[in-house]
């Protein structure tokens, strides 16, 4: 069993789970672990380029001082036919704490998956503006606007590779680690109470007159992209319970295609937060840090038993 310490890290889709993945690599740093080259998709883009500038602490430390509220300030909502967020506002507030950087000029090799979803193909970006390849990477369908790209549109690089294994840049000497945001949920089974969405509907909507209400719509927005709440599955949590039922299904079939060359797996649990929830930051990060830990005590007892 190898024993280096430099490691390829590949780091999944997932959502507001991924700054899990920030602490997962805070443990890796801890244990003497030297991350040498980092592939990811949606967050894990996000998560995978502002650690390859060098600039993780930054991010993170901003991400912990975010409440609900300045999470909901941070989506711009649209009301464009192909999504419900147009996902300029987070990027433009990230580029006044971290300035945009050539993938090609960062510390590490990097690379960053998204979907074309015409062709039905991915799209690796190794090359040009990390904030253009991120955009990209982090479109999730029907809820971030798409992005245009030559003829062709670009989506969340989960729809096809939630953990893009193949993707990340490696000599062979490097360890393979993985961190996994599709993991066995904490929660089995919920009840799923669509009666009761479906009694406030028409009262979210309109005032006390029967008239529409703006205010009412602005609400049910903000439920559609902050509320995980399997309980009662309205539009968002039916879409992301769909979609994360086939992401999973597809992270864990790459993974076990690759588990003969994955040397540290960390699988953090799918229902830990939800897509939007990016306020749990400290609580995520503590929690991946400490998945991670437990991850690399067994891998040393391999090499010890090896």
């Amino acid at each position: 069993m190898k024993q280096n310490k430099k490691v390829a890290l590949v780091l999944s889709s997932g959502g507001s789970r991924g700054l899990a993945q920030a602490g997962a690599i805070q443990a890796l740093e801890e244990n003497g672990f030297q991350i040498a080259s980092v592939v990811g998709s949606s967050i894990g883009a996000v998560i995978g380029g502002v650690y390859a500038m060098g600039q993780l602490e930054t991010y993170t430390n901003w991400i912990k001082t975010l409440n609900k509220r300045d999470v909901w300030g941070l989506m711009d909502f649209t009301l464009a036919p192909h999504g419900l967020i147009k996902g300029e506002k987070v990027f433009e507030k990230m580029k006044m704490l971290i300035p945009d950087m050539p993938i090609e000029q960062m510390h590490i090799p990097y690379a960053a998956v998204a979907t074309d979803i015409l062709n039905e193909q991915e799209v690796v970006f190794t090359r040009g503006s990390f904030y253009e390849a991120a955009r990209a990477s982090i479109a999730i369908p029907a809820v971030i606007t798409p992005v245009k790209f030559g003829n062709t549109f670009l989506v969340d690089g989960g729809v096809l590779n939630p953990v893009p294994i193949e993707h990340v840049p490696r000599t062979g000497d490097e360890l393979l680690v993985v961190i996994n945001l599709y993991g066995e949920p904490l929660t089995k089974t919920a009840e799923k109470n669509i009666a009761h969405h479906q009694a406030h509907y028409q009262t979210d909507l309109t005032d006390a007159n029967g008239r529409f209400s703006i205010n009412g719509f602005i609400n049910r927005l903000s439920r559609l992209t902050s509320s995980a709440d399997k309980q009662s599955l309205g539009y968002y949590s039916l879409l992301t319970a769909s979609s994360s039922a086939m992401v999973r299904r597809m992270a864990q079939l790459t993974i076990a295609r690759h588990r003969h060359e994955i040397d540290i797996l960390v699988n953090i649990p799918a229902d830990s937060a939800g897509t939007f929830e990016f306020f749990k930051a400290s609580e995520l990060m503590e929690l991946g840090k400490e998945l991670m830990s437990e991850a690399i005590a067994t891998y040393k007892q391999r090499c010890i038993m090896a």
